[in-house]
């Protein structure tokens, strides 16, 4: 990907890691969190932005504090939520004209959307394998704070993901009106599917085509 810059997000009294790019005649930022076992610099992510600079879409990946620090246990949701506001608001200024978006995997997408719902000012939101529920737990539902937002809302899943299912997510989508579903037929949580071995970084850009798609449809 060409034209990444490295950041030092600031958070409160802390910093984090980032890296923004920016194509030529980008039509969108998108936000891009890391689930909870990886950091800016996954594959996955990495591969999806450079996708999504094809694209024409600029990106703005970073950590979480408790990843910068070298810790395991996510931040609570307070926390997690000051670090998407911080992030958030980099990526705008650094995309003046342009509509920011946010969204990430599992556990950023997650506090991206709580974020929004909390105010942030985000063009909407692009979830990549929500967790809906803890797996094996599908009665904790992670879904009351979706009902309140008003922003496009793409949701991209597997079939075959132990987060929550299509039958899962029907009826929460059913109360979300501004909601987009796209299942990965074969996919679980971290969208590999069954019997088709692919690297991280592949598996990540091969999700830029619709999350593209999708931005364009909505332009702020």
């Amino acid at each position: 990907m060409e034209s990444t810059e490295n950041l030092r997000i600031a958070v409160g009294d802390e910093t984090v890691s980032g890296a923004f790019a920016r194509p030529t005649g980008a039509v969108a930022t998108l936000v891009l969190a890391p689930g909870a076992g990886s950091g800016f610099d996954h594959p996955f992510l990495v591969g999806l932005a450079g996708a999504l600079y094809d694209a024409q879409v600029a990106t703005l990946r970073f950590n979480f504090l408790y990843r910068e620090a070298g810790r395991k246990l996510p931040d609570r949701a307070p926390k997690a939520i000051d670090t998407w506001r911080a992030a958030h608001a980099a990526a705008t200024d650094l995309s003046p004209g342009l509509p920011v978006w946010a969204g990430g995997k599992s556990f950023g997408g997650r506090m991206a959307s709580m974020a929004v719902a909390e105010g942030m000012p985000a063009a909407g939101l692009v979830l990549l394998g929500y967790p809906l529920h803890p797996p094996g737990k599908p009665e904790k539902l992670r879904d009351e704070h979706l009902y309140g937002i008003d922003r496009p809302m793409l949701f991209v899943q597997g079939t075959r993901d132990p987060f929550g299912s299509p039958d899962e997510f029907a009826p929460v989508l059913q109360r979300i009106t501004a909601a987009t579903f796209h299942l990965v037929d074969g996919a679980n949580h971290s969208f590999e599917v069954r019997g088709a071995t692919r690297p991280a970084a592949e598996i990540g850009a091969a999700l830029a085509a619709v999350t593209a798609d999708f931005l364009r449809a909505h332009p702020a």
